[in-house]
């Protein structure tokens, strides 16, 4: 998958990003996405210097909404523009591919643009996903090691590559959201809590 080229890290914020643009999918801009998030405690300030703080925050958001915009497809369209993110439907088949030449696609989806070093990306990344339990009510992980069970959850065999599960993780938890058609909240916190557990190890 060309997206996994880019993007090391699976950024937390596209989950809530779905709920919010389910709610209200057009008339957003990443100003007005970021200060949803801040009011939801799921973005806080990331830099003293209020210059670097938002252009993290700026960052951290483009690069949620291009991983989202590819996995979205084919059924949905995603336009992640900073001045108009709207969600719509594809049937139409207007949308069907992603410009990969896209140059500011390039530059969010490559982590290195963020401009600090892999542990600080790994520590600001995990504190994201601590939040994001408490707001979707999923309780304290026990236990750090993964099992055997969590790839069953994820469908996997036990010898799955890194990248298969990446894949089957974002697949999976795009299907089980709350707020997709059929979603599953409790199946949705247990994939969560697998691919955490999973993602320490891999």
């Amino acid at each position: 998958m060309e997206l996994e080229r880019y993007s090391e890290y699976d950024n937390p914020l596209i989950w809530p990003i779905i709920s919010i643009l389910k709610e209200k999918p057009s008339g957003w801009m990443i100003h007005t996405l970021s200060e949803a998030l801040k009011q939801k405690d799921l973005l806080t300030t990331l830099d003293e210097d209020p210059e670097k703080d938002l252009f993290k925050r700026n960052f951290l958001l483009m690069n949620a909404l291009y991983q989202l915009q590819e996995m979205l497809l084919p059924d949905q369209w995603l336009q992640a523009q900073a001045m108009d993110i709207c969600l719509s439907d594809n049937l139409s088949g207007d949308h069907n591919q992603i410009d990969i030449d896209d140059p500011l696609r390039s530059y969010y989806l490559d982590w290195q643009n963020y401009n600090t070093d892999t542990d600080v990306i790994k520590s600001l990344l995990s504190s994201f996903w601590k939040r994001y339990q408490s707001y979707i009510g999923t309780g304290t992980i026990q236990s750090v090691t993964a099992q055997p069970e969590d790839y069953a959850l994820l469908e996997l065999s036990t010898d799955a590559s890194p990248a298969q599960v990446r894949r089957q993780w974002r697949k999976l938890a795009l299907r089980w959201h709350p707020d997709r058609p059929n979603g599953d909240a409790e199946q949705f916190r247990k994939i969560c809590e697998a691919w955490q557990r999973l993602n320490s190890q891999i």
